[in-house]
């Protein structure tokens, strides 16, 4: 599937469809947005102009970014076709269709029921949902087996995460075809269990409500709360991740960190997770014994952090923050 430009589908024009539009016909995929609800002629060729326009638009400003050549934007936007309901029937020559309705349970049930009812049998179908589990939705997809969650971040065509959450009915060889497709047009899938929030939503919803929460306790402006986040939160876990970030400081300051604030603020919101606890009996508190969260006995870590360092200069050098030393006078 990775070598093949196989057409695209998406149920619903809205910002999710035209996000991945954008990002497969980029990539020389022809996609087909289907606009699910009846409008009159001339209301779906209102949405369909807007939509071409949007997606004709999104390619030209990110050539004027750098990223492709401004003249190529408009065959590449002649790759994106809108459809309106009544010609759904398309969808049963296209072997990848992503849903992309609004987040309402029923809507997206209803839609993926009319969707499945006219794909080919083995079509792989995968909702975009960012709140809904897979399992939730797949009762209403026959042959549950070819459904499954890619949870796209907007925006869609720059962010490059995807994360993939596989139903118990669905099949494995599935979930590889579409994390090989994805990975093909330059994403970044990731696989979790169905959970509530997988995994980006639950972290960031806690990242979020405390930083709002540092400006209404008066501890910093919102300014400063994202000047900190920018330049410290965001510049080392983009590049460590979170739990290889844990794992370079040891295990042991996140479980002492944790007890000082739990105690401090009189919150159990900053209570460690019976894991911490784990790891320090195991002795696994990181880069330092050789285990931790990632398996640093198995790597050549004086290499890795050669490499995880260059990748911080990288960023000081984007941010215009790279100096030279100040040598001393000749």
């Amino acid at each position: 599937m990775a070598s093949d430009r196989i057409p695209i589908g998406c149920l619903g024009a809205g910002r999710m469809g035209r996000g991945i539009a954008v990002q497969f016909a980029y990539a020389g995929h022809d996609v087909t947005l289907f606009d699910l609800k009846p409008r009159q002629p001339e209301d779906f060729a209102k949405l369909a102009q807007a939509a071409h326009a949007e997606v004709e638009g999104t390619l030209a400003m990110l050539a004027d970014l750098g990223l492709g050549d401004p003249a190529a934007v408009p065959a590449i936007a002649a790759r994106v076709t809108i459809l309106p309901a009544a010609e759904a029937g398309a969808l049963r020559n296209l072997p990848v269709v992503f849903e992309g309705v609004p987040e309402i349970l029923a809507l997206k049930r209803e839609a993926l029921a009319e969707a499945a009812a006219l794909m080919a049998p083995h079509a792989i179908l995968a909702s975009t949902t960012s709140t809904i589990m897979v399992d939730d939705l797949s009762p209403a997809v026959p042959n549950p087996s070819r459904f499954l969650n890619a949870h796209w971040l907007n925006p869609a065509y720059l962010v490059p995460l995807v994360e993939i959450s596989p139903g118990a009915a669905t099949d494995t060889g599935v979930t590889a075809r579409l994390m090989e497709l994805l990975e093909s047009v330059g994403k970044v899938p990731v696989r979790c269990a169905p959970s509530p929030g997988f995994i980006i939503p639950r972290i960031q919803a806690l990242a979020m409500n405390e930083a709002a929460r540092l400006v209404e306790e008066g501890v910093a402006s919102a300014e400063d709360v994202d000047r900190a986040l920018r330049y410290g939160f965001g510049f080392r876990f983009g590049v460590l991740g979170m739990l290889e970030f844990i794992d370079w400081g040891g295990v042991d300051i996140l479980h002492h960190a944790s007890r000082y604030l739990e105690s401090s603020l009189g919150d159990a919101r900053y209570r460690a997770p019976a894991i911490v606890g784990q790891h320090m009996e195991e002795g696994r508190l990181g880069m330092g014994t050789g285990s931790g969260f990632l398996p640093w006995g198995e790597m050549d870590i004086p290499a890795h952090k050669r490499r995880r360092l260059g990748e911080m200069i990288a960023r000081l050098r984007a941010e215009g923050l790279a100096r030279p030393p100040i040598l001393p006078p000749a």
